[in-house]
């Protein structure tokens, strides 16, 4: 069952968003209190299954060779990057900042990660996106569609962070069930729960923002 106060401060952040020519996304501002962000430790670096998808094109890369590239290919991967396209592309940070740009989560073939780490590393490191490697016998169809449904959340050193929940066409009740799902996410992974979370609101990406909690 939806939360209420939370479907409908959903409905009141879309309602009151000025009109515009394109689909507007919905983002959650999350304000922390009373922790140390300068600890790594203490950061919100999770990523967060949406019950009812993004709501926009999620792009998955994968790095593979063999059976398990035809079937990332096959299976709804939007790049597949072969061991000598590693190698080749890795030599040319402009082409892999490109890359790590438009794509929103790697996964790689277990046996390909020193080279992923080597080439890939500093570009991809910082940005939170290395790949999960995945073994070369797995089926990484399942993968990449939980991954298309998924939504990388990080705080970084900043007590204020943000977090796609989907767009302003999407159900207000579907919105407010992928709301509800990152704000529990979040809670279990702060030491204190809610009393580490100074205020939640939800508004579209130019719109008015309307305050959860």
């Amino acid at each position: 069952m939806v939360n209420e106060k939370i479907l409908n401060a959903v409905i009141q952040a879309v309602e009151s968003a000025p009109q515009r020519k394109f689909s507007e996304s919905i983002d959650l501002a999350i304000n922390l209190k009373n922790i140390d962000l300068s600890q790594p430790k203490n950061r919100i670096n999770e990523a967060i299954l949406l019950p009812n998808g993004r709501g926009k094109s999620t792009k998955v890369a994968v790095f593979a060779k063999g059976d398990l590239a035809i079937k990332a290919q096959n299976g709804g991967a939007d790049l597949v990057i072969s061991p000598d396209d590693i190698s080749k592309i890795g030599g040319d940070k402009k082409q892999m900042r490109a890359i790590s740009s438009g794509i929103d989560f790697f996964l790689a073939e277990a046996p390909l990660m020193p080279s992923i780490g080597k080439s890939f590393g500093p570009i991809l490191g910082p940005k939170g996106k290395m790949p999960d490697p995945i073994p070369s016998a797995a089926d990484p169809v399942p993968i990449i569609d939980r991954l298309k449904r998924t939504v990388k959340v990080r705080s970084k050193d900043k007590i204020t962070f943000h977090a796609l929940v989907g767009n302003m066409h999407m159900p207000p009740e579907e919105l407010a069930a992928n709301v509800e799902a990152v704000i529990n996410t979040i809670e279990s992974k702060l030491e204190k729960g809610t009393q580490n979370i100074r205020s939640i609101f939800v508004k579209t990406t130019m719109g008015p923002a309307v305050r959860v909690m």
